[in-house]
C-alpha cells in the first residue's frame, strides 16, 4: 500500500455507485485495461490509491439481478470522466462488476455538421464538478 492508501473497511465507492453491498468474493473487471480485481477487500485497496477522486451517480437502473449505473468522476485533475458500471447480483449483493469509462474528448471536426450538442446540465445525469463528492 502507498502512503495515501487506507485499509478497506468493506465499504467501497463501488458499493455506493451500485447502491448494493458487495459480496466478499466479488470480481471487478476493467476491459479497457484487460484487468480484474477479486474480493471486496482488494477493490477497497485499489480505490484507496485515489484519495482525490470525487464522483456522483447520475442514473441507476435495476433489472432483476442486474444494476446498470451511469456516473461521473474527477480524479482530482479537473477532467470529468463519464462511466457506466454493470453489476451482476446474487442474493442482493454484487458478485461481478464490469466498469466502462471514458476520458472527455472533443467532437471531431468532420462530425460536427452531423451531430447536435447533448444537453448536459450539471445537476442532471452527467454531473459537473460542482455536483461531485467524496465517497
Amino acid at each position: 500500500m502507498n502512503s495515501n492508501q487506507e485499509e478497506s473497511n468493506g465499504e467501497t465507492r463501488l458499493a455506493y455507485i451500485l447502491g448494493v453491498p458487495l459480496a466478499e468474493n466479488v470480481v471487478r473487471q476493467w476491459p479497457q485495461m484487460g484487468e480484474i480485481v477479486r474480493t471486496r477487500q482488494l477493490i477497497g485497496s485499489v480505490e484507496g490509491n485515489f484519495p482525490e477522486l470525487t464522483l456522483e451517480v447520475g442514473r441507476r437502473l435495476r433489472l432483476a439481478d442486474v444494476v446498470v449505473v451511469e456516473w461521473t468522476c474527477n480524479y482530482g485533475d479537473g477532467r470529468l470522466y463519464r462511466n457506466v458500471t454493470i453489476g451482476e447480483l446474487e442474493g442482493g449483493s454484487a458478485v461481478r462488476v464490469t466498469d466502462y469509462w471514458g476520458e472527455p474528448t472533443d467532437t471531431p471536426q468532420w462530425r460536427e455538421s452531423l451531430t447536435d450538442r447533448l444537453d448536459m446540465p450539471g445537476d442532471g445525469i452527467w454531473k459537473d464538478d460542482e455536483h461531485l463528492s467524496h465517497h
